[in-house]
């Protein structure tokens, strides 16, 4: 049974201004739409303002300059989202599995598995490969030669390190993920492929997350490597001897090719292309469906592709794109010859 709270208990724990009786309890969380009379809303995004005078949730967190219109006691922050998520992470409790080996794990000799760490069934761990104290090593997971997998870490299920995989501390990786799988590496010789041996590793840095079914390819000679608090969603592909600096996020199915540098504080939405041997500076958001094809050396907001429309349009529109060139061509010849 979740624990109860008092808002000013909360307001206290989290450095919150609070409006309205403190002594209202709320045992979890919920949207403005849906919470009851024990839960904790929040109010973060504009577009969600209307529902508010009309949520039934017994406290809510938002803005001081939207306090007036809320009809339950209030928890006011400078970011309503930041404070809520470290507020519901209360209710959220999670019960360590016990540390130990499952029987059906397969367990090379020369692997090294802390006393305190936890082995789910059916994992298969590699020869010279490390758990550090306190990682959980969930059901079905492989762990293959010569990887680490650092203190506080989680592979919750199927998860693959092929080889040369080192995680630092408190690293949580979802199922499915595949971490120093071969990269793309293929030189061509006659008219057929050489595959390039990858000799390189993964260096995953500390706190970051890595979602269902993300690949990260391990280096041709030089590691791959994501620093510290990067947090990548489902499905994406991170190509060998990529580089992600701290604090970067991307949302699903971006696809970065191989060599490329992406700095600190980037935010890449879903569906980016971003190609092979450039960088991107620190501080860049790249919006859904970009294809970033060059170097990107200031700071700011990029996007590219087109909106989408009526079929019909869009139509009109892809065959006056493939005119521009010669529409260019004659608006240059009246600039030069304003008499024709």
């Amino acid at each position: 049974m979740a624990t109860a709270h008092t808002l000013a208990s909360l307001a206290q724990r989290f450095g919150l201004a609070l409006r309205g009786d403190g002594q209202v309890r709320v045992s979890g969380v919920g949207t403005l739409a849906a919470a009851g009379p024990d839960q904790l809303t929040f109010l973060a995004n504009p577009r969600y303002r209307g529902e508010l005078a009309s949520t039934r949730a017994g406290a809510v967190v938002l803005r001081a300059a939207e306090v007036e219109s809320a009809p339950c006691p209030a928890l006011i922050a400078s970011d309503p989202y930041v404070a809520f998520a470290k507020i519901a992470a209360l209710f959220d409790p999670r019960v360590a599995p016990a540390p130990g080996i499952h029987g059906s794990a397969d367990i090379a000799a020369s692997a090294r598995i802390d006393p305190s760490a936890h082995i789910g069934a059916f994992v298969s761990i590699g020869a010279r490969s490390v758990i550090a104290a306190g990682a959980i090593i969930g059901p079905g997971c492989v762990i293959g030669e010569d990887c680490v997998v650092g203190a506080g870490s989680e592979l919750v299920a199927r998860v693959t390190l092929v080889m040369r995989v080192h995680l630092g501390h408190r690293v949580l990786i979802h199922p499915g993920a595949v971490l120093g799988a071969d990269g793309f590496g293929l030189a061509r010789d006659g008219g057929r492929w050489i595959k390039v041996p990858q000799r390189g590793g993964v260096v995953i840095g500390d706190d970051c997350e890595i979602g269902a079914n993300t690949t990260i390819d391990r280096g041709a000679l030089e590691d791959t490597v994501l620093e510290e608090d990067v947090r990548l969603d489902n499905q994406i592909q991170i190509a060998h001897n990529v580089r992600i600096g701290a604090h970067t996020a991307m949302a699903g199915c971006v696809g970065v090719a191989g060599s490329t540098k992406i700095g600190h504080n980037c935010l890449i939405a879903g569906a980016v292309g971003i190609n092979g041997h450039i960088e991107i500076c620190d501080n860049v958001v790249v919006h859904a469906a970009g294809v970033v094809l060059q170097s990107i050396t200031q700071p700011g907001e990029y996007a590219s592709g087109t909106l989408l429309q009526d079929h019909r349009s869009w139509r009109r529109n892809a065959t006056r794109f493939k005119q521009l060139d010669e529409m260019a061509r004659s608006v240059n010849a009246l600039s030069k010859d304003p008499k024709r």
